[in-house]
């Protein structure tokens, strides 16, 4: 079996510098790395990276705990902190709670038996027993997408999405259309998320002059089937709405069954529109108009973040939101080639990438970018 010291002959350098380049534990030339590397290559070098978590007490592995995987909102966040965790020489064990939280609870517990760093998880409309039991055990964690401490400062690392300001701007977008009943398809109750978007949408009413009707507010469950219902009811009762906010993809299907069940033409007969944008919408027609969520980059974000509590166990914990943009198409009503990325949120866009730098710098710049939460293109799966 080739050893250390192999390697480091064949690459012509120093044990110690093998071990830097295996480890990430100092930088090392470009010039130097890919000469070791390419001595582990050609001698068919194994690290063994058990040995190492023995001396150190780190295994370089973190657990990533996200319902609906299959969700192509998940699924996005999910290449972030793949990409991060390769970049930074880390291993990702993944794990589907179900937003379940007996189920979250168990998954986490075997994600930390399992010996990994540290945790990232989408937590639960309820997750008070999975709280309790990374306090108890001291485990380092990072919350995703949705917040369990709003508190200033919170008790925990969090990273979300801004949700609030862009359902309050397509309610106001809407309202300047010449909607006056616009109704709303919310979230999972309990969920951060859906609290965020319902204050966006309230808050979108006032701006525009509208009275809140409580009649207008269905909530979905942040699934499709649950979305179709709430749309029915919406539909059945006194004063049909004109529009309707869908507060997550799957939901946006299901809303979209209901409208076409009842024979009502997006736009001519009502107006549709989503949080949570993804590749194909502009294929559906009528093309969905959709909040844009910076999915890779809180993948990124929640790592980095992770890494740093790793590093530094005593550092205060924060929140990291980033801005989401408005992408207008025309299932609102507007017409072919309004354009895509609204001048008001071309700043908020460019916040968001350079948050995804992964410096001490750009997570702090990317809270001061934005100021309020998130949830979850079609395929099914709360958000």
């Amino acid at each position: 079996m080739r050893t250390m010291a192999d390697v480091a002959r064949h690459a012509g350098v120093s044990v110690a510098t093998v071990s830097h380049v295996l480890n990430a534990t100092r930088p090392v030339r470009p010039a130097t790395r890919d000469a070791v590397l390419r001595a582990i290559d050609e001698l068919g070098y194994i690290h063994n990276s058990l040995a190492r978590s023995l001396v150190t007490s780190r295994t370089r592995s973190v657990g990533l705990a996200v319902s609906a995987i299959s969700n192509p909102y998940f699924t996005e966040i999910l290449q972030g902190v793949e990409a991060e965790a390769l970049a930074t020489g880390y291993g990702l064990l993944i794990a589907d709670p179900h937003d379940d939280p007996a189920h979250e609870l168990s998954v986490v517990r075997m994600l930390h038996e399992r010996r990994v760093d540290g945790v990232i998880i989408a937590p639960s409309a309820e997750p008070s027993a999975l709280l309790e039991y990374l306090d108890r055990a001291d485990v380092p964690v990072v919350f995703l997408d949705r917040l369990v401490d709003e508190a200033e400062p919170p008790a925990y690392d969090q990273v979300c999405a801004d949700g609030a300001p862009p359902v309050r701007e397509l309610v106001e977008h809407l309202a300047a259309l010449g909607h006056r009943r616009i109704a709303m398809v919310a979230g999972l109750a309990g969920l951060s998320t859906t609290t965020e978007r319902i204050d966006g949408y309230r808050q979108g009413l006032r701006a525009a002059g509208l009275p809140f009707d409580p009649a207008l507010l269905a909530h979905g469950s942040s699934a499709s089937d649950g979305a179709r219902l709430a749309t029915e009811r919406l539909l059945s009762g006194p004063g049909r709405p004109t529009a309707v906010i869908a507060a997550n993809n799957a939901m946006t299907i299901g809303a979209l069954q209901a409208l076409r069940a009842a024979d009502l033409r997006i736009p001519e007969d009502i107006a549709l529109v989503s949080f949570d944008d993804f590749e194909w919408a502009d294929l559906f027609s009528p093309s969905l108009t959709a909040v844009r969520q910076p999915s890779r980059d809180l993948g990124r974000l929640a790592l980095q973040l992770l890494l740093e509590r790793l590093d530094e166990p005593d550092r205060a914990p924060r929140t990291v939101r980033l801005p989401c943009t408005v992408v207008h198409r025309t299932s609102c009503g507007c017409p072919p080639g309004t354009p895509v990325t609204p001048a008001s949120h071309a700043s908020a866009a460019s916040a968001a990438s350079e948050a995804s730098a992964g410096s001490e710098a750009s997570v702090a710049s990317a809270g001061s970018a934005a100021s309020a939460g998130s949830e979850g293109a079609p395929s099914p799966g709360p958000g």
